[in-house]
């Protein structure tokens, strides 16, 4: 089945990503851990048997990470974060894309597997998720658009991913295995390769 991977990123700018990361560590070290934390989904992304597509927060960068080889870029349309994903799903689904999963940007814990493994669940599953341990989550996968998931959200905080389970309590939703993305001190400060960024 034709299969679409959305990444949706944030331009990598000083002092606008990572903004609870920056308060415990400022803005730089934030930015350079977000910098590591692109170029891994990047590395993993590639390995995935699909069309690639990063969709940026601000504009399309010509010249970065996201080689034209690899992927496939667009901007991302909407107020907020449910309306953006809503329009990225719509537009890949529209487009005669049969399998659509959207991955987020700043999990060390997500690997290629994890994301074939959600792939593959969509042959028997409606939805596919991937909880995060912040309530939220790093995975949504789809084969036709369910537009309640994307509305009335509290986004950012850790009842998302509960109302949108809520959303889909008539759909058959497979749920992948807990993951940790990175968004406070806290959930970085096990990994050992982020702490040379901070560890100066």
């Amino acid at each position: 089945m034709k299969t679409a991977l959305i990444i949706f990123t944030r331009n990598p700018e000083l002092g606008k990503c990572k903004t609870r990361l920056a308060k415990t560590l400022g803005d730089q070290s934030a930015l350079d851990i977000y910098k590591h934390l692109l170029q891994h989904t990047a590395n993993v992304s590639k390995e995935v048997d699909a069309d690639r597509f990063v969709f940026y927060s601000e504009a399309i960068n010509k010249d970065d990470i996201w080689r034209v080889a690899h992927f496939r870029k667009k901007l991302q349309k909407g107020i907020d974060l449910g309306e953006r994903m809503h329009n990225a799903f719509d537009e890949l689904l529209s487009s005669g894309y049969e399998k659509v999963i959207i991955i987020g940007s700043d999990l060390l814990d997500l690997n290629a597997t994890i994301i074939e493994n959600a792939i593959s669940e969509l042959d028997n599953h409606d939805v596919v998720l991937g909880p995060a341990q912040d309530g939220g989550y790093y995975l949504l996968g789809m084969k036709q658009l369910h537009p309640a998931i994307f509305k009335n959200k509290a986004w950012g905080t850790e009842t998302v991913r509960q109302d949108t389970i809520l959303d889909l309590k008539n759909k058959n939703v497979s749920l992948l295995k807990l993951l940790n993305d990175i968004d406070t001190f806290d959930d970085l400060k096990h990994y050992e390769a982020l702490k040379k960024f901070y560890n100066h």
